[in-house]
């Protein structure tokens, strides 16, 4: 199955074959963010709205077969890691509260024959009486399987049988801004460090202001205008004042940190591609 886009879910949901009787059982969790989301391509990955216009977000099937997607709005807060967590209504905060029902978005489920696009409107109720700030949900399009027919021929008497099935699902940030809004944010601690698949480059991001930051890393030698490395779609948002990131680097990239480097924070083209922050270190 082929792959396409940013931050993704899988959800695996069970069946539970009792005498030849199915038992649909909620999903058992959400794992960490992957790229895999089956054969949907989305675009744009990442919405703004200030209330004076809507948006859309166009859906295309690459794959080769019909398929469904449900499209829900949820919640995801950031933590220190960078990481965005499940939140849920129950335990929402009222800004986050505020976004689930001010964001209103058509259709809400869709089935698209192989290489047909589908738009998704997007637009806000009334935000007048908001505070001025920042409002944030996540669009989850969720993919609904296919759930082949019963099979009983196999099973007998009270014969038990479980099948995961894996449910796939793409998140985009939906934010919505309100006011004259400022953000900044600093870059410091600069290391190399390592996980289970290998070196990493690791920074600690600072943000001040009221809105979110959203850009690109750019690693550089003085010098140089070519980077050694460029993770896109890196964001910090006002949920916290400071995260840390870990950029993985191929070992031949890694070998090439050594020394004098420059990272640069440089908002995304669609946005201007400025300058956010930089800093220069040196690396053992």
């Amino acid at each position: 199955m082929r792959i396409r886009l940013i931050s993704a879910c899988r959800h695996f949901a069970a069946r539970i074959v009792l005498g030849g009787t199915f038992l649909a059982l909620a999903p058992t969790g959400i794992a960490s963010p992957a790229n895999a989301a089956g054969d949907l391509l989305i675009a744009p990955t990442r919405v703004i709205l200030d209330g004076r216009r809507g948006a859309e977000v166009i859906l295309n099937n690459i794959g080769d077969e019909e398929a469904t997607y449900r499209i829900t709005l949820e919640l995801r807060r950031m933590n220190v890691q960078g990481r965005l967590d499940d939140v849920d209504v129950a335990g929402a905060n009222d800004k986050e509260k505020s976004a689930l029902d001010i964001i209103r978005y058509a259709p809400r489920r869709v089935t698209l024959p192989p290489n047909q696009p589908q738009s998704i409107r997007i637009g806000l109720q009334a935000i007048d009486t908001l505070p001025d700030g920042e409002y944030r949900a996540h669009m989850l399009f969720r993919a609904i399987p296919k759930t082949p027919a019963a099979d009983g021929s196999a099973d007998s008497g009270n014969s038990l049988r479980i099948q995961l099935i894996p449910i796939y699902g793409i998140s985009i940030p939906v934010i919505v801004r309100k006011g004259n809004l400022q953000g900044t944010a600093a870059l410091a601690n600069v290391r190399m460090g390592r996980d289970n698949e290998g070196p990493t480059l690791e920074f600690d991001m600072a943000r001040q202001g009221d809105k979110s930051i959203f850009g690109e890393i750019h690693v550089t030698k003085p010098g140089q205008s070519e980077p050694l490395s460029v993770a896109k779609g890196i964001a910090i948002y006002p949920e916290v004042a400071s995260r840390s990131v870990s950029l993985p680097l191929p070992a031949e990239v890694a070998a090439k940190m050594k020394g004098d480097i420059i990272i640069s924070y440089y908002e995304a083209p669609e946005a201007g591609g400025g300058l956010i922050a930089q800093v220069r270190t040196v690396l053992p």
